[in-house]
């Protein structure tokens, strides 16, 4: 943990500036794996430059789907500190693709061996809160339950809580318990990692994200949530009984309810985020005639240090990660 002193964050936030400055570039073009494979290779390509022996535990996916970033890759120059590394390119490609708010890229750092990886799970069932109501919540409960203590820890009405919910079938009946006991409810359409983490921001209005989303995504939200001191419970949640029979032959536990704790073992976490599309917490990459304007968070839990990084990259930068070809006048050109 010592070798985890020098703070990584800094390093960090070059490698989500690259994959939301890639991935900016097909922003509204309706090309979502364009744009994801984009950010993947400039993520990839500024990792291998941070100086860590760094290993991804949670990506891209396993290695035969995912060329690059994929679970188990070592990333790093190889020297210590020895790290577990949770990365999301994009979090939201479909926003990214379809020029929606919110999409941005993540990634989180802790010592190596600490963060939780459930294999052949994709789903979570969450229950993420900020700081003011980190000990109220508990996902054994009902939601409306948990909007009664969540609002007694803040000291506000029920009524002027604000619950973010991904739009799916899957959560008709969340949504109408919801409703029913009187929060407002906002949807959304990808990007829980944001989801959850807006609720540790007072700006962004948000003070609950409730539903299932994905597994990989619950391990980023938890490295976040410690940083600010915020909080996140989830149990696993399988999709159909072969998905449920595969985790009792790993010896997974459905009824466990996890905490940041155990998805991230470890108080020196590393988490930053870049916006690629303007959203609650960070704005959007914003193209210039001489380059381009990024916004980040930088965080770490051991310190409880919040920075927000606004940044100027010249052209020959941006260049760098440049996927489409453009002619003089900013056009795409067709082959």
């Amino acid at each position: 943990m010592d070798q985890l002193d020098r703070n990584l964050a800094m390093e960090l936030v070059r490698t989500t500036e690259a994959a939301a400055l890639a991935a900016a570039q097909w922003v509204g073009r309706g090309d979502k794996n364009a744009a994801d494979a984009a950010a993947v290779q400039a993520m990839r390509r500024m990792l291998s430059t941070v100086h860590m022996k760094g290993i991804v535990v949670i990506g891209e996916g396993e290695k035969d789907q995912a060329p690059m970033l994929y679970i188990g890759e070592e990333v790093g120059t190889g020297e210590p500190p020895e790290s577990d590394l949770a990365v999301d390119p994009i979090d939201g490609t479909r926003l990214c693709a379809n020029g929606m708010p919110g999409a941005v890229s993540v990634v989180a750092l802790a010592e190596r061996g600490s963060m939780y990886y459930p294999p052949g799970i994709v789903y979570m069932n969450k229950i993420a809160v900020g700081p003011e109501a980190a000990h109220a919540i508990d996902i054994r409960l009902s939601p409306t339950e948990n909007l009664h203590r969540i609002a007694e820890a803040k000291r506000m009405s029920v009524r002027l809580l604000t619950v973010v919910v991904l739009d799916r079938p899957r959560h008709q009946a969340l949504i109408e318990e919801i409703r029913r006991a009187g929060a407002r409810i906002r949807l959304i359409t990808d990007g829980d990692v944001a989801g959850a983490v807006m609720t540790a921001f007072p700006e962004s209005g948000v003070d609950v994200l409730m539903g299932i989303g994905g597994s990989p995504e619950a391990v980023v939200a938890a490295a976040a949530l410690k940083c600010v001191g915020g909080a996140i419970q989830c149990t696993l949640y399988p999709r159909d009984e072969e998905e449920r029979q595969r985790a009792r032959e790993l010896g997974l536990e459905l009824e466990k309810v996890f905490t940041a704790d155990d998805l991230v073992r470890s108080d020196n976490v590393f988490f930053a985020m870049t916006g690629i599309t303007t959203g609650d917490l960070v704005e959007g990459v914003r193209f210039t005639r001489h380059g381009a304007e990024t916004h980040s968070i930088v965080m770490r839990s051991r310190t409880g240090t919040i920075r927000r990084i606004a940044a100027e990259h010249r052209l020959a930068k941006v260049q760098e990660y440049q996927t489409i070809a453009f002619d003089t006048d900013g056009r795409v050109m067709v082959e």
